[in-house]
């Protein structure tokens, strides 16, 4: 008998299920119904599995353990490696919900099959279709640990220890580029930085100089981009002097600097 494409809706002809209405209505419409609006499909087999919309008839609802109108998908399988869960390429809302005791990433998406959308161990994820694929439409929980600061990993949430913050001090072991190490504490008023602590030397055109250490009481001098370059005071003055005996002009670096007085 004929049934809606979306959920698998029951559609009597007239003058059909003679003495059957009763059945057919309950089984066929409202059972699938219900399990469209509020029904959870626990999937426990560490298995990819494809969903399909069944039909139900007066004397069964025809919903299976691979049907698709259920409006919750709920992963319990423990396992490690991705499993992937197809569904028809139709318009449908899930909410998914990866419980496995393992380490499984799953993947819902449609047939085809399409890319979707990836929830990783103890993730949630609300999806839609969309026309072309699954994609996450919000309601998707925290990932990782306390303080661990949330990104998109794959259109769900994803999170490491290696980036944290904990209401006051914000904490990585790998900025990209010269800044390497733990950003300490901001002043509320400013935001200013109270400390800094690297592991390499923050270059120029970052603000730094280029140097993991400085020579108490020396002399720096610019050099471009490149890391400033430190000259004790004792030879700026020998080098003034010797460019003054010569007849010759000083470079900028050194007119900086009080000319010596001869004796």
């Amino acid at each position: 008998m004929a049934s809606t494409n979306l959920i698998g809706l029951l559609l009597p002809a007239t003058g059909t299920l003679s003495g059957q209405w009763g059945g057919a209505v309950n089984n066929a419409i409202s059972q699938i119904v219900d399990a469209a609006v509020a029904g959870t499909q626990t999937i426990s087999t560490d298995a990819d599995i494809t969903l399909t919309v069944t039909e139900g008839a007066y004397d069964s609802t025809g919903l299976t353990s691979t049907s698709a109108q259920y409006a919750i998908i709920r992963w319990t399988a423990n396992g490690t490696t991705t499993r992937y869960i197809t569904a028809p390429a139709q318009s449908k809302t899930y909410v998914v919900i990866n419980d496995t005791a393992g380490s499984q990433s799953i993947v819902i998406r449609g047939a085809g099959p399409t890319t979707g959308v990836t929830i990783p161990a103890a993730g949630r994820a609300i999806v839609a279709w969309t026309g072309s694929d699954f994609e996450s439409v919000g309601g998707g929980s925290a990932a990782g640990s306390d303080t661990e600061v949330q990104f998109n990993d794959a259109g769900a949430f994803g999170a490491s220890a290696n980036l944290t913050w904990d209401g006051t001090t914000l904490t990585s072991t790998g900025f990209g580029g010269p800044l390497n190490g733990t950003v300490g504490a901001t002043t509320p008023t400013t935001g200013a930085f109270t400390t800094v602590t690297t592991t390499s030397a923050i270059e120029v055109q970052y603000g730094g100089t280029g140097a993991t250490s400085l020579t108490a009481n020396n002399v720096l001098l610019g050099n471009g981009t490149s890391a400033v370059q430190e000259v004790a005071p004792a030879r700026l003055v020998t080098s003034w002097c010797l460019m003054v005996q010569h007849g010759h002009q000083p470079p900028p670096q050194l007119l900086a600097y009080p000319k010596p007085k001869r004796q």
